[in-house]
C-alpha cells in the first residue's frame, strides 16, 4: 500500500500487537504515503510470537503483505518490575495497564528519536479498555511519556486535540477516525474496506488480565524474595498448589504438559508419579520437607486414573535416589485448601 518511489510524507512509529485495531491505524498511515516501522513489544506475560491473541500475534505476515517493517523488542525485566510494583494500579486482575502503555511508548519514543521518525501512532479507542483507554489515562500517558503532540491514535484521533504531523499537514486529518467506545463495528467495516480477513479474535491475549494466571502470579509474589524469568515461565504450565510456604507442586495436565514439566524440572529436583496407573508427573518447587512431599503425594494420587482407589502407589524420584510410597488420594477438601486458582 505504501507507495516506497521516495514521496513518503513522514515516518511513524507504531505499536503493534497484531491485533485489528493497531493494524487499522497503521493502514490509515500507510493510505496516506507515511512510512510505517512497526515495533511487537513482547513480555513474559504471553505477549509473544506463539499465540493468536490481540496481544501477541506474528506480525510478519501483514507486514509483507501491506509493505511496513517490524522490529521485534522484549520488554524483560523492566516489564516484570511494572507488574510487581505499578505506579498506577492494576485492574481486575494483575494487569498494569496503565504503566504497561507508558513503558512501551517511552520505548517507542527512544526508537523514534534514535531513527528519527516523526511521530508515534497506536491503535488505541477511546472507551475501548475502562484501565487505560478513558480520556484521563490517555492524557497522563501522553504527559507522562514526554509525547505531546507527537502521539496520534488514528482511530479516534477526531476525538482528541490535533497532533503536529496534522497541524502541519504531514497526516489529513479528515481521512482519520473518530471511533470511540466497545463496539467493533467501525472497525470490521474498515477491515472489509482495506481487504483485512486475517486478524485475531478481539480481547486481550495478555495472561494478566487472566483470573487463574493472576491468582498463581500473586502466589509466587508472595512467597518468592527474587523472582526469576524461569519462576514466571512456570506459571504457565500445569496446575500448581502451594504446599507451605516455601514450596509448590506443579502437576502437569495432560501428556504435552508432563513433557514441559520434566523440561523444567531443576537439577536435584523432585519428581512424583504413580507407575502403576495413568498418571500425570508432578514436579516440587522450593524448599521440600518430608510433609510437602507426602502432600504432592497424594495430590498426584488425586488427579491419576487410580483416584478412587483406596491407595496408590506413587513413585519418587531425586537426585540420585527413587523410592516408593503408598499414599490415599487427596479429597477435594485438600485439594481446595492447597490448590493456586
Amino acid at each position: 500500500m505504501y507507495n516506497q518511489d521516495g514521496n513518503k510524507r513522514g515516518h511513524a512509529i507504531a505499536l503493534f500487537s497484531g491485533g485489528l485495531d493497531s493494524a487499522l491505524a497503521i493502514l490509515l498511515m500507510l493510505q496516506q504515503n507515511i512510512e510505517v516501522t512497526a515495533i511487537t513489544f513482547m513480555t513474559h506475560f504471553g505477549c509473544d510470537l506463539g499465540d493468536r491473541s490481540s496481544c501477541g500475534s506474528d506480525p510478519y505476515p501483514a507486514a509483507e503483505k501491506w509493505g511496513f517493517n517490524v522490529k521485534l523488542m522484549h520488554l524483560g525485566q523492566k516489564f516484570v518490575d511494572i507488574v510487581t510494583d505499578p505506579k498506577f494500579g492494576r485492574g481486575k486482575n494483575m494487569n498494569p495497564c496503565t504503566d504497561c502503555r507508558l513503558l512501551m511508548l517511552t520505548e517507542a519514543k527512544a526508537f523514534m528519536e534514535m531513527v528519527n521518525a516523526d511521530f508515534i501512532i497506536t491503535g488505541e479507542v477511546m472507551g475501548q479498555r475502562p484501565m487505560s483507554q478513558v480520556k484521563d489515562k490517555m492524557n497522563l500517558v501522553l504527559s507522562r511519556s514526554g509525547l505531546k503532540g507527537r502521539l496520534l491514535r488514528p482511530l479516534s484521533a477526531k476525538l482528541l486535540e490535533p497532533t503536529i504531523p496534522e497541524i502541519e499537514g504531514m497526516v489529513d486529518r479528515e481521512k482519520l477516525e473518530g471511533i470511540s467506545g466497545r463496539s467493533r463495528k467501525r472497525q470490521m467495516e474498515m477491515a472489509e474496506e482495506f481487504g483485512l480477513d486475517d486478524y485475531p479474535s478481539p480481547g486481550s491475549g495478555c495472561l494478566l488480565t487472566d483470573e487463574g494466571y493472576s491468582n498463581r502470579l500473586r502466589d509466587l509474589l508472595a512467597h518468592t524474595e527474587h523472582v526469576s524469568f524461569d519462576d514466571l515461565n512456570m506459571l504457565r504450565i500445569g496446575r500448581h498448589f502451594r504446599l507451605n510456604n516455601e514450596c509448590k507442586a506443579i502437576i502437569g495436565r495432560d501428556e504435552d504438559e508432563n513433557k514441559k514439566v520434566e523440561s523444567i524440572r531443576k537439577k536435584g529436583g523432585i519428581r512424583l508419579e504413580a507407575p502403576d496407573v495413568g498418571s500425570p508427573v508432578t514436579i516440587l518447587v522450593g524448599n521440600t520437607s518430608d510433609e510437602a512431599i507426602e502432600c504432592a503425594a497424594r495430590i498426584t494420587a488425586r488427579y491419576s486414573a487410580g483416584r478412587r482407589d483406596p491407595k496408590v502407589r506413587i513413585e519418587i524420584a531425586m537426585q540420585d535416589s527413587i523410592r516408593h510410597i503408598e499414599v490415599v488420594p487427596a479429597d477435594e477438601e485438600e485439594i481446595k485448601r492447597t490448590a493456586v486458582r
